[in-house]
């Protein structure tokens, strides 16, 4: 049997892809569960129709595609008071509220006023650039960039990436965000 020196090695085989350092990513996101929130509506509706404040009202709760909801009633108390149902089954369905933008109250037709609440998908723009700041001025060894409408974060060392995720769950951006697509590439 013969005997191999390393200098009688061929070097680049040493130095496979498993000894590299691998990259770790993960997503942040702002998403709103559309199939929830129908549900939420349905059973607010069904509550309103049962209530005994709303009875003969012409309060209603209705999308408008599927990145609003729109509240309609007699007036601004039954509106405040329809809103409240809403979100009671909204929270009741996992429905972050953070994710709801809501419009000014305004006059309708016969006499009724109307909000529209828009549902937040995606993370704006100026939202990404301040989550990237406070990433890179905390100086971790992480890569933060703005993908349209998410955040990708990547690093070496996961320990890091978690400590990216505690430093912006501790952060109040004033919207709803979920630490996605966990992998290691």
């Amino acid at each position: 049997m013969q005997r191999l020196r390393i200098d009688d090695c061929y070097l680049p085989e040493l130095f496979t892809l498993s000894n590299m350092a691998q990259q770790n990513t993960f997503d942040i996101t702002s998403k709103i569960d559309h199939a929830e929130v129908a549900n939420a509506i349905n059973q607010a509706i069904k509550e309103v129709h049962t209530r005994f404040d709303f009875k003969g009202s012409k309060s209603n709760i209705e999308t408008e595609g599927q990145d609003a909801i729109v509240l309609t009633s007699d007036d601004e108390y039954k509106l405040r008071s329809l809103n409240d149902i809403l979100q009671s089954k909204l929270v009741k369905r996992g429905v972050p509220l953070k994710g709801l933008t809501y419009g000014k109250i305004e006059t309708a037709l016969g006499g009724t006023v109307r909000q529209k609440i828009d549902l937040q998908q995606g993370i704006p723009q100026e939202k990404a650039k301040e989550i990237v700041k406070i990433i890179k001025d905390h100086k971790l060894k992480v890569q933060a960039s703005i993908q349209g409408d998410f955040v990708r974060v990547s690093g070496k060392d996961r320990d890091t990436l978690q400590e990216v995720i505690s430093l912006l769950r501790d952060k109040d951006f004033g919207i709803d965000m979920q630490f996605t697509n966990y992998r290691t590439n």
